[in-house]
Formats: structure tokens, sequence, C-alpha cells
């Protein structure tokens, strides 16, 4: 055990100090944070200007907080940690529907529709049918699986982003398949749009020259006893945003072509098929 700071040995002396009597995973976590922050300051020689205006980023950060806006899960998102913290608790066997980022917008308690119902309350937006299955990795159909989804409106924001403007519950639903496991329901066309870039997220991405905007997608909580949860999007194809989506949320297998169906016929002009692969659970 060093006594004394140095910087050669500023690991050691600081990680020496946690109780041998501390959380065993605790101090596991803290002493990685603590090696590779340390690290990160000697390789980029961090001087103390830099270490301020970092300070103040993460105070701003956190006063951007509110019960509607996550700023640090924002952060998380940009810088790809997101994604990271998804990648390695999703490791899924082959075949399964990759995962992806959940995303701040849902919303617990969305009542349950009945199967093919309409999700978008407003009217406004290009009609789409969003159909398929629920399937394990065997392609046996798998009853009783929750379906949740919910999507941007055609101007890019989400119901709980203008509380004031759209109805309760836009753009959401959540259906129950049967036997068969199918799914299908009636939303719109989701449309790409910027993250919230009012803040300092905002701020420092304008810095780093990225753009704010995300493809557009669908989003989709699949749960059924016995099987892993499912979190994922449907991306449309064709989006300008697929290879720079501000969250790195993009998956090549999620990428959907969304079918424009014939304008003299009735129904949606969209179509929109995913069959959705759920592994056992464990």
């Amino acid at each position: 055990m060093t006594r004394y700071f140095s910087e050669a040995d500023s690991v050691e002396t600081v990680n020496a100090r946690m109780s041998p009597d501390a959380d065993a995973r605790l101090t596991e976590v803290m002493a990685a944070l603590v090696k590779h922050l340390h690290a990160f300051v000697k390789e980029v020689t961090l001087t103390e200007a830099e270490w301020e205006t970092a300070i103040a980023f993460l105070t701003r950060t956190g006063q951007m907080c509110s019960d509607t806006r996550q700023e640090f899960i924002l952060l998380s998102d940009v810088l790809g940690l997101s994604m990271l913290v998804d990648a390695v608790n999703n490791r899924k066997p082959a075949g399964s529907t990759p995962s992806t980022v959940f995303g701040p917008f849902h919303v617990d308690g969305v009542p349950e529709r009945e199967m093919g119902a309409e999700i978008s309350l407003d009217g406004v937006g290009e009609p789409c049918l969003f159909e398929g299955r629920i399937v394990d990795l065997d392609g046996h159909p798998i009853e009783g699986a929750l379906v949740d989804v919910w999507s941007d409106n055609a101007d890019g924001f989400y119901d709980v982003q203008q509380p004031d403007v759209q109805p309760q519950h836009n753009n959401r639903g959540v259906f129950r398949t049967g036997a068969d496991g199918r799914y299908w329901f009636t939303g719109i066309k989701p449309v790409s749009y910027p993250i919230p870039d009012d803040g300092p997220v905002g701020e420092m991405l304008g810095h780093l020259g990225r753009h704010p905007y995300r493809p557009a997608h669908m989003h989709f909580l699949v749960t059924a006893p016995g099987y892993d949860r499912l979190i994922t999007h449907t991306f449309v194809a064709g989006d300008a945003y697929l290879e720079s989506d501000a969250v790195f949320g993009v998956k090549a297998p999620l990428i959907v072509d969304f079918e424009r169906c014939e304008p003299s016929q009735p129904g949606p002009l969209w179509r929109a098929k995913y069959d959705f692969v759920l592994p056992p659970r464990g």
C-alpha cells in the first residue's frame, strides 16, 4: 500500500484506500473506473482548464435532467455507451432478433388494444400496416406474447414531448399474440428526427461536427413467458441517417423494406413485415 499520492502510483494509491469489507462488485467496478480514468488523464495530458470545462459540462448535464428528460442517458447514447451496455448484456444465440437501445420515450401502462387496431390517434401521417410473427428459434409461433410498440408522429415528436399537442398514447399500443404468433396493427410510417440538442449534449455534438438525427424507426418491446425480453426497433430502409445514427442504434438485420401499397387499393399506404425471434430465457 502506498501512503502518499504520486503521478506514477496514482491508481494504486487511490484503489488501496477501499476497505476490504466493501461490496466486492462495487470494489471491482470502482477500481477499474479509477484505473481507466487515470490512464485517460495521463494519455491526453489533461489541462486544469480542460478539467474545469468537463466539470462544468457534467454540472449542466445534471441541471438539464427532469422527470421528462434525462440528459445523462442522452450523453451515454451519443457516446455509444448505451449500445455497448446493451450489447454485453444481450448476447443472444444465433438466429435471435438483435436488440437495440430502449430510448427515453417508452411509457408504462399503455392499454392493451385489440389485434389490428389503429395506434395513430391524431390521424396525421402516412398510414402503415405493421405485421409479422413472434416465433422461437425453431420458427414455432409464440402464443401470448405481448408486443408493446411506439413511434414518433409525422413531425418527429413523441406524444410525451407534446402533451398539449398530441393525444395521450398517440402512436402507441400493446397487443397480445394468439396461437399463430401473429401481430398486426396500423400506425404511420415513422420519420427521422433529432434527439434533443438544446442542452450540453447537443452543444458537444455541434463542437464535434456531428448531427443529432436518428433514422426513422418503430420501437418494439416483446415479452413472453419463458423467453428473453426483446427491446429493439425496426428501421426504415433507405433512410438518410441509417449509417450515422446519433445514438448508434442501427443493426443491419433490423432494417426493413417499407413497401408502398397500390394507391388504387383501400387501406394503408405502406406495409412493413418483420418476424421477431425470441430465444428461451436463460
